[in-house]
């Protein structure tokens, strides 16, 4: 125990979850980095574009999932890391 009455390994959670987020960063930009034609989001197969002569629709359907998996990988890692 500390002197403010709180144990300092019950913040040991937060720490890892912080370093989890870290290294997700990075795979991103190392990702980014050395693979260039790595298709981008926003622009994966799947999504959805209807194009007219003066008009153009564009919905990201795939974007959207991954984005949605990932995030929620993310936070269930984070939630069994604080844990």
């Amino acid at each position: 125990m500390n002197g403010t009455g709180t144990d300092a390994g019950t913040d040991s959670g937060f720490g890892w979850g912080l370093v989890i987020l870290g290294l997700i960063i990075a795979g991103i930009g190392l990702i980014w980095v050395f693979a260039p034609n790595f298709p981008r989001l926003g622009r994966l197969p799947g999504d959805i574009v209807i194009e007219g002569k003066s008009s153009r629709f564009y919905f990201p359907v795939v974007t959207c999932l991954l984005i949605s998996v990932v995030l929620s990988l993310v936070m269930w890692l984070i939630r069994t890391v604080m844990k």
